[in-house]
């Protein structure tokens, strides 16, 4: 058998669970008689200006907000579109839909459904935790997870979950978030979930735009991009939200890193085979993304992994395959001194059917490298990194654990790890690290 059929009818097996799945969970829906959502009033587009940082607290909530290195991803007023132009499969799919179709951004056409209907695949809204030491029971040490961190509240979020869920809607450290994974381009993205100081709770909306996840506000129903958080349908077109630094790395790195840390249980109200991956064999480099029609940016293979950085207004690669074997770049994005770092051990969550088999990807972490007014370089060395100005070393979530610094941590810049078909549709412009020879 030719091996990409091979590999596409895993992918299709895979997507036929999701649906299947999400057809039980509606039918278990209506039969418990779930309420709508209330909807209030949004916040007019006056009341946010795009790509301007959001209230770092609401009502009787004043949390600490996280060290943010601005992500530059404003890229100024988009023309907004006022007809309802959509074409007659879109409708068809969104007939009961509340959204305000007469505010788009894009062209309807660029919308593709990716099988399961709204909600198909079901955000966790209720997040429970388990502590690293019972989460060892069921989560091996190199499965990935995203690990955020907001004013002593670490956590953990493994993907062997996400991948069936894509979307968390969560508060840590006091702070309303969304922790958020598409898989179809390895995308795991964490946003601050307030707008004008008001907090919306998010879903997945069934549609793809580039293969990537398009998510929808359960109060106005708009639909927002996950890999450029901005609102693209809807009433709320014209904001952003902001996103809050988390990094994908193994359940031993975040385990080592916050010891107290607690990690997203299995005990979500869903039936899921947690640790089994549908998408098996979809992340290899040379092959076709799976629903995704635009141009391909030739400059890499398709599915080649890249970090990303995007820094007042620059927009930067760092393709896995070469970080993989320096493990540290030293770089400057815009007024930025930035570190780059790659360490093995964590495993793919597209590659074997059983998550924790998965082939080694590795786990990285980007970071302002000026410290205290001090700019530090840095070599990576029997599997951690060191700083050469004082000689103390780092982890990959940028904690000093020996020498001089220790205790101190690295100001995180906002990153991902994706595909770079994907990551290159939404960011064309973007230049492509090269390492001197």
């Amino acid at each position: 058998m030719n091996v990409n059929r091979w590999r596409g009818a895993w992918l299709a097996s895979g997507l036929l669970l999701l649906l299947l799945l999400a057809a039980c969970d509606s039918a278990v829906s209506e039969l418990e008689g779930d309420q709508p959502v209330t909807n209030t009033p949004a916040p007019t587009a006056s009341d946010v200006v795009a790509g301007e940082p959001l209230p770092t607290a609401e009502a009787n909530v004043e949390p600490t907000p996280p060290q943010v290195v601005t992500d530059g991803s404003s890229e100024g007023e988009e023309e907004i579109l006022t007809e309802d132009d959509r074409p007659a499969r879109l409708k068809s799919v969104t007939a009961s839909w509340d959204t305000n179709w007469n505010r788009h951004t894009i062209d309807y056409d660029e919308l593709l459904s990716g099988g399961p209907p709204r909600d198909g695949i079901p955000s966790i809204d209720e997040p429970q935790f388990v502590s690293a030491g019972e989460a060892e029971e069921w989560l091996a040490g190199n499965e990935p997870v995203i690990a955020l961190e907001i004013d002593g509240d670490a956590r953990a979020y493994p993907l062997q979950i996400l991948t069936w869920h894509e979307i968390v809607n969560d508060r840590v450290g006091g702070v309303p978030v969304i922790v958020t994974f598409c898989p179809l381009c390895n995308a795991a993205l964490t946003f601050d979930r307030r707008v004008a100081g008001q907090v919306y709770e998010f879903g997945t909306s069934g549609l793809l735009r580039n293969s990537d996840l398009v998510m929808y506000d359960r109060t106005t129903e708009s639909l927002w991009q996950q890999l450029t958080g901005e609102a693209i349908i809807g009433d709320m077109v014209g904001m952003r939200l902001r996103f809050v630094p988390s990094s994908l790395v193994s359940f031993d790195d975040f385990r080592q890193a916050y010891p107290r840390g607690n990690v997203l249980s299995r005990d979500t109200g869903y039936n899921r085979d947690y640790g089994r991956n549908p998408y098996a064999g979809y992340d290899r480099a040379d092959q076709s993304p799976f629903l995704f029609d635009g141009e391909l940016d030739g400059r890499l293979l398709p599915m080649e992994r890249v970090v990303t950085v995007s820094v007042e207004g620059q927009d930067v690669a760092y393709p896995l395959s070469m970080l993989s074997e320096v493990h540290v770049i030293d770089d400057a994005v815009g007024d930025v001194d930035l570190v780059v770092w790659h360490v093995p051990g964590t495993s793919s969550a597209l590659d074997s059917a059983t998550i924790a088999q998965g082939e080694d990807v590795g786990a990285t972490g980007v970071f302002d490298r000026t410290l205290d007014g001090q700019r530090l370089s840095f070599q990576f060395k029997d599997g951690v990194f060191v700083d050469k100005e004082t000689g103390s070393t780092w982890n990959v979530l940028g904690q000093a654990i020996d020498g001089p610094l220790t205790g101190e941590s690295l100001t995180p810049v906002v990153h991902g790890n994706h595909f770079w078909f994907a990551w290159a549709a939404f960011k064309p412009d973007t230049l492509i690290y090269q390492v001197e020879s």
